[in-house]
């Protein structure tokens, strides 16, 4: 069996779909929010009624509940658990948890490993084992053993017949792609929905996927350190009219143990949370999943993702561990940003 084919992470289109926030938004005429996948849900349309925010709702709720049955390794009778337990056999799987698993080898194929779908023991080991918020913001001490990962390459998937082989004792952790793909399905689902007129955006927890026609001047993003934070005139904003952008970071989920801190981003090379200069990375490309395969790339990375992003073409914010801001490619400098 062989891995998904792989392509190469574009930003969108270039990133000539980037605005500073000087061409805000007009007022959004519909939202929803809700909570699903552990964060903070919201579903924005452009035009409508509440007929048709109910419509989008709907369809983006199916969404997210067949990502939480399927990839969530917090429940007990998820597909992904199951195959987790069976590792050492090859599985069929379902077509959406294939395509989920296929998603995360290419993340893997196209940051030379720094997103590895087999750090799930690691994350285990780290403290984070049951859902984000039952985890205690401070606990007793853990028992770390610092190691490399397995590595990617020992899973292998074939499209044909969705199949999956790991070898025992891998845990495969589908959380650096997995929400970001529930992004992207959930904001075209929500389109079909509305029989394709009208534009969607879908933000999961700081993973943005747009579809459909913008609203005039294009959709205003806030790039905040919390998804959840308030709208502030103060925080730094960008326009964007296609495309996705999503956040990674190592402030949000974050937890100690014996006075030790933990974050959620496991370098694969120790087996231990990423040791970075980054606490926050943003990043613009034309899928909400490549987006997020960047920012926890280059969080990872450290210092090389400068470098990185600009081969790729692919527009972010880096905000370092003392809060200062390194913009890349195409993201406005603060000299553009609304006059």
């Amino acid at each position: 069996m062989t891995a998904a084919r792989s392509r190469t992470l574009a930003g969108a289109r270039s990133g000539s779909h980037i605005r500073p926030r000087g061409m805000t938004t007009p007022n959004i005429l519909l939202r929803a929010e809700d909570w699903a996948l552990g964060t903070r849900v919201r579903l924005v349309l452009a035009q409508g009624d509440q007929a048709a925010l109910s419509l989008a709702k709907a369809a983006m709720d199916a969404v997210l509940r067949d990502i939480d049955d399927t990839c969530s390794r917090f429940r007990e009778d998820s597909e992904l658990t199951r195959l987790n337990a069976g590792a050492g056999r090859e599985h069929a799987v379902s077509p959406l948890l294939g395509r989920a698993i296929a998603e995360a080898l290419r993340a893997a194929a196209l940051t030379d490993g720094d997103v590895d779908l087999t750090v799930g023991g690691a994350v285990r080991r780290a403290g984070y084992d049951v859902d984000f918020a039952a985890i205690p913001a401070d606990g007793g001490p853990i028992t770390v053993t610092a190691r490399p990962i397995p590595g990617w390459r020992l899973v292998r998937y074939a499209a044909a017949g969705h199949r999956v082989y790991a070898p025992a004792g891998i845990e495969i952790d589908l959380g650096a792609t997995a929400k970001a793909l529930a992004a992207d399905l959930a904001a075209v689902a929500a389109l079909e929905a509305l029989h394709g007129t009208g534009g969607v955006l879908v933000s999961l927890g700081g993973d943005i996927a747009l579809a459909g026609t913008p609203p005039p001047g294009g959709w205003t993003v806030q790039v905040s350190e919390d998804s959840g934070a308030p709208l502030d005139d103060a925080s730094e904003r960008i326009t964007l009219q296609s495309g996705a952008i999503a956040t990674s970071s190592t402030t949000v989920r974050r937890w100690v143990r014996d006075g030790v801190e933990q974050h959620h981003i496991i370098d694969p090379r120790t087996g231990a949370p990423a040791r970075t200069p980054w606490r926050l990375a943003t990043v613009v490309a034309d899928t909400c999943v490549d987006a997020n395969i960047a920012s926890t790339a280059a969080i990872i990375r450290g210092v090389g993702a400068g470098p990185w992003l600009v081969e790729r073409a692919l527009p972010a914010r880096l905000v370092a561990n003392d809060g200062s801001v390194v913009r890349i490619g195409r993201w406005p400098q603060p000299a553009e940003v609304a006059r």
